[in-house]
Formats: structure tokens, sequence, C-alpha cells
């Protein structure tokens, strides 16, 4: 029974019928006009997919489009994702995944620029120009209407610095629940700071697990966990 499924699999692979992942951090305004050709190139030869294409990939082991999937990733929940990289992707009809890092959005405005500097979130000149670098919650929520949000851990931590039951409450855990209490949606996926894969730690794969995230999202592949 499965080597129908296999064969189906390879050939479509061969084939370029399966998905890319293209990870963008800040997107500036400044740079928009280069972003927009970028999805405009990404919408004309690619597929957007959606949670439930995805779902049906991994139920399956097909894809069913024509063209091969694309998923635009938009890192740490920067204001200029939802200014500037939402509103291009919707304008291509392409459907965006953005993973946040929940205290980074929580943050006080006056703090955020502090908050990235201590957490790995990269800046470019125009996020230091003063006021709000993160977006807020009422742009998360209005995100999670036509695209996919899901927690980047709460404090944009690795699994290697997560180490006590209390990190992994707050960083795998709370902010599940404080997406959730925002978007009122499952987060259906998790991912680590530098794209850590699932199956590098037994109890940290367990946390993502038994928190019910459905994947993992790492630099080199998506991971079905539950």
């Amino acid at each position: 029974m499965t080597q129908p499924a296999f064969t189906t699999q390879r050939e479509q692979l061969h084939d370029g019928h399966f998905i890319r992942v293209v990870n963008y951090h800040s997107t500036p305004r400044s740079a928009r006009e280069e972003l927009a050709r970028e999805l405009a190139g990404f919408a004309r030869d690619y597929a957007p997919v959606t949670l439930e294409d995805l779902n049906r990939l991994y139920d399956t082991g097909t894809w069913h489009k024509d063209k091969p999937g694309l998923i635009p990733v938009f890192y740490e929940g920067y204001r200029n994702s939802a200014t500037v990289a939402a509103p291009l992707c919707e304008e291509f009809g392409i459907t965006g995944w953005f993973p946040i890092a929940t205290a980074f959005v929580d943050c006080e405005v006056q703090y955020q620029e502090a908050f990235a500097r201590a957490h790995w979130i990269s800046l470019v000149e125009e996020d230091t120009q003063g006021g709000r670098i993160a977006m807020n919650w009422d742009e998360v929520a209005a995100l999670s209407q036509q695209h996919v949000v899901y927690p980047h851990t709460g404090h944009h931590e690795g699994f290697d610095t997560v180490l006590s039951d209390a990190d992994i409450e707050r960083e795998v855990v709370e902010s599940k629940r404080q997406l959730e209490a925002v978007t009122g949606q499952e987060a259906p996926a998790f991912v680590w700071l530098h794209g850590s894969s699932y199956g590098q730690s037994p109890r940290h794969d367990r946390a993502v697990k038994e928190a019910g995230y459905r994947y993992q999202f790492a630099n080199t592949m998506i991971h079905r966990v539950n």
C-alpha cells in the first residue's frame, strides 16, 4: 500500500510539485518595491499554501495544485510585517506565514528596541528611527484572518537556552495560549530561534508535542509533530 504513494511523491518532487519555503525578517518600507518584485515572481511561478493545503499534503502524501507551493515566512512580529509584507501578500494572492515572538509584541513601545537587541532580533535603520517596531495585538488578530500566525517562542529563544520547566512553559506553552486568545484560532505550528529541527532534544520535542502543535518549522524542513 505504501509503494504507490512513494512513487507519486518521488515523481512530484522531480516535477517540483511540493513546497518552497522562503524566510524573511524585517521588511522595511524602504525595501517595499524590492519585496513586491520578489512576491510578484513567486505568485507567477508558485501556488499559495494555506494551512489546509499543508494539512492535505501531509495527510495524503500528494500535492494537489498545478504549481509547486510557496510559503513565505515573515519572522519575529515586526510592525512592518503587518504594514508592508502582509498587504503585498494580499495584493499578489499569497498566504503569508507569520511566526510571532509574543513577548516582542507584548513589549511596551519605548522598550522594543532594547528588547530586540537583547533577543537576537535584527534591526535595520528604519526600525530605529522612533516609534513602534513590533506589531500590536490588533494587527496580529487581523493577520490571522487571512494568513497563518503561530509562535516563534515567547522571547525569541532557542531550545538550548530554554532549560527549566518554567522556561518551557513560558516559551512553548504560554506563547501558544496567548496567540490563541488573541486570534480565536488554534496556533498550528512552532519554531525555535535559529530554526532548530525537531529531533534534537527529546525533552523539548515532547514539550512541543504535548502543547498540541501540529508542525515545527526548521531551517531545512517542516516537521509534522501531531
